[in-house]
């Protein structure tokens, strides 16, 4: 677990699960993904597979422009209307 970015209104951890024995393929199986959580509605996503790779992509491209935390949280935003959970605290 690593936190990959943190602002006022969002943070967004990424997790990488070490590979398993499980092949498909002949190649290892990997799991892991990003956890978005948009601090004032307090709802949070947990993105893998298609969605992280894009989303990883669509940062790192994002990044290398230098954004601003408003570009950035620009970008994060679009993913709000997905967040369906309550972030709930123990």
């Amino acid at each position: 677990m690593q936190m990959v970015y943190n602002s006022d209104n969002y943070v967004v951890v990424q997790f990488d699960l070490p590979e398993g024995e499980a092949q498909h393929g002949g190649e290892p199986l990997s799991r892991g993904g990003f956890e978005i959580v948009d601090k004032f509605a307090r709802k949070e996503i947990f993105i893998e597979g298609a969605m992280a790779e894009a989303f990883k992509d669509e940062v790192t491209a994002l990044i290398e422009t230098s954004p601003s935390e408003e570009e950035m949280d620009d970008y994060i935003e679009r993913y709000t209307s997905l967040m369906q959970h309550p972030v709930i605290l123990h």
